[in-house]
């Protein structure tokens, strides 16, 4: 690593230097949209920013550092500025109750949504109205796994950038594109412009994954609708989409979280679409 980290004879950054307490701001939303980037925690998140995203800055505390010496080692060849940072500047800086010592600074990653729908999608996942980031993240992650075109967040949707949001992708949210739109209508039409077939995962629908995987419904091109874990989707919403699939239970649970859900849905169509 070259002498350019740690910075020779330097002190560490604290909560009250200047390009920290900038960092700060990017954990409220508001925050991120006026300056445009949003922060990536965690080896892991850093690591696929800096192959995938575009990172402006690194911050580390000084066991953050000593742990990922190959993750810092690659920010310095891409020529970007690594920080050291006290520990209470790192705990600032993150919304966990432990962080993990290592941060970049990134772009925000919204891509238009006629865009995210550009080539022909062959399966997207749209999220509608889920508020917790953890489950929006874990669907992210799943839709990458399970080779999804997008992720659309639509309607009254969590931010994509949020932290915990992030961490859960495990870096999914630098590997597909991410689109989102107050204007849940408007989403649904560019899904059916872009040659998809709207289908809502719903609890309590008539149809199950295994009708239609049998009848071969899920062989077209796919914009699978997830609502929230609490509420599920609204009416509205399931009259407005194209056919509404329940995940079978066959045991005596009495539900499947989101991102449990999300997996079995996004997998079904995947596999179909495959064979």
């Amino acid at each position: 690593m070259s002498t350019r980290f740690p910075r020779p004879g330097a002190d560490p950054f604290t909560e009250r230097t200047p390009r920290v307490a900038a960092a700060r701001a990017l954990t409220r939303r508001a925050g991120r949209e006026k300056a445009g980037r949003f922060l990536a925690e965690g080896a892991q998140a850093v690591r696929e920013a800096l192959a995938y995203g575009t990172v402006h800055e690194v911050f580390a505390t000084e066991a953050g550092a000593a742990r990922n010496t190959e993750i810092l080692q690659r920010a310095d060849e891409l020529r970007l500025p690594i920080s050291l940072v006290t520990d209470k500047a790192a705990s600032g800086l993150s919304e966990t109750i432990t962080p993990q010592g290592i941060l970049a600074v990134c772009d925000l990653l919204d891509t238009p949504v006629a865009d995210a729908l550009s080539g022909d999608p062959a399966l997207v996942a749209v999220l509608v109205g889920v508020a917790d980031p953890g489950n929006a993240g874990t669907v992210t992650r799943v839709a990458d796994a399970a080779g999804a075109n997008a992720v659309l967040f639509a309607g009254d949707t969590v931010d994509p950038h949020n932290g915990k949001c992030v961490r859960a992708s495990t870096g999914s949210v630098f590997h597909l594109p991410l689109a989102r739109s107050r204007d849940t209508a408007d989403v649904f039409a560019r899904c059916r412009a872009a040659g998809l077939r709207l289908v809502a995962a719903d609890g309590h629908a008539e149809v199950d994954l295994d009708d239609s995987i049998d009848t071969g419904a899920l062989r077209a091109p796919t914009a699978w609708v997830f609502g929230s874990e609490a509420h599920g989707l609204p009416e509205e919403i399931l009259s407005a989409v194209d056919d509404v699939v329940k995940v079978p239970l066959y045991g005596a649970a009495e539900s499947l979280n989101l991102g449990t859900a999300a997996a079995v849905c996004l997998y079904a169509s995947a596999r179909a679409q495959r064979h």
